[in-house]
């Protein structure tokens, strides 16, 4: 995957995950009430910068941790 396509599929997942998390956990805060709905967008738009920063973060470990646990075991002098 080229960088740009990388850097927008970033924004497009985090900004998804940011709306439905936020909606889902202040709805089970709030229930569905007005209140909700005014608070949700306002707290999607805080949570997205988060998201962003803390997903590429979570990418770069993650990656690293599934090329190390996918990795061929190395040959023995046996063999």
């Amino acid at each position: 995957m080229d960088k740009k396509s990388l850097i927008l599929t970033q924004i497009f997942m985090t900004f998804l995950m940011a709306v439905s998390m936020s909606g889902i956990m202040s709805f089970i805060s709030l229930g569905p009430t007005a209140l909700w709905l005014s608070v949700w967008p306002k707290s999607a738009l805080i949570a997205w910068p988060f998201a962003f920063a803390l997903g590429a973060i979570a990418f770069s470990v993650s990656l690293r941790i599934a090329i190390w646990l996918t990795k061929p075991a190395k040959a023995t002098d046996a063999d």
